[in-house]
């Protein structure tokens, strides 16, 4: 059996369109051990899954998430601009991915998105959300923001917490030192050995972002991360099964 844990990157990303239903559903299909997306707010406070801060690049609408409404958001196709296959596929909502997860079991790493915009009040609405769908055991709140996490620190202790970055500042075990979370998201690149070895003595589990390539992905498993983050599980867990085989 593997060791390592597969989380699908917005879902399965590189087959299905990204932070839908149908990405998730095919997470689930591979066997995920979990999955990992991103929210934002709508103009009347929804908490929207998406990943970027406007819909151009992924749906039909155009504009910034955070000027629609729910209503107007669930008009949008997000599935078309993927392949015509997935045509009419809808945005997501947060509370809505809590109520299908209830069928199956997996962890779900949510990133907020509050590094460009800083949506007034997000931490406490995801925070309350979680709690009332008692998915605490279930979740992973990370972000580049680290006031963010912070927050969410203070609203919500026994929430697991995880520090994400892009390349890695100098005093990089200072930092984690310091912030004393439990996750540590860097990402592929920039995950070395020795810092992996600094992260594992601080006590924190290591899920670097993003791994699709065979080179890659074994790189990662030869340093012993505790998961890798990959836009294609199904080809991240046959690699994985078959080292274990070995």
């Amino acid at each position: 059996m593997r060791n390592i844990q597969i989380f699908a990157h917005r879902g399965s990303k590189g087959t299905h369109p990204e932070n839908t239903f149908l990405a998730f559903k095919e997470a689930v299909r591979v066997g995920a051990d979990g999955i990992e997306f991103d929210v934002h707010l709508s103009s009347d406070d929804e908490l929207v899954v998406i990943h970027d801060e406007t819909l151009d690049r992924t749906t039909t609408l155009s504009g910034y998430v955070k000027d629609f409404s729910r209503e107007e958001l669930k008009k949008a196709d997000a599935g078309c601009k993927f392949s015509e296959e997935f045509s009419g596929e809808k945005i997501p909502f947060l509370g809505e991915i809590f109520e299908w997860a209830k069928e199956h079991a997996l962890t779900m790493n949510i990133e907020l998105k509050t590094d460009k915009i800083a949506y007034e009040g997000i931490e406490e609405k995801v925070v309350d959300l979680i709690r009332e769908h008692h998915m605490e055991r279930r979740v992973i709140l990370s972000s580049f923001n680290h006031q963010s996490i912070e927050k969410v620190k203070e609203l919500a202790p026994e929430l697991e917490r995880a520090l994400l970055f892009e390349g890695l500042p100098p005093n990089i075990e200072e930092i984690l030192a310091g912030r004393k979370e439990t996750g540590f998201h860097p990402d592929r690149k920039s995950l070395t050995e020795p810092i992996h070895a600094s992260a594992k003595k601080l006590g924190y589990k290591v899920r670097p972002w993003v791994a699709n390539n065979q080179a890659d992905i074994e790189r990662l498993a030869d340093i012993g991360v505790d998961v890798i983050m990959t836009d294609f599980p199904e080809r991240a867990i046959l690699l994985l099964n078959d080292r274990a085989c070995q």
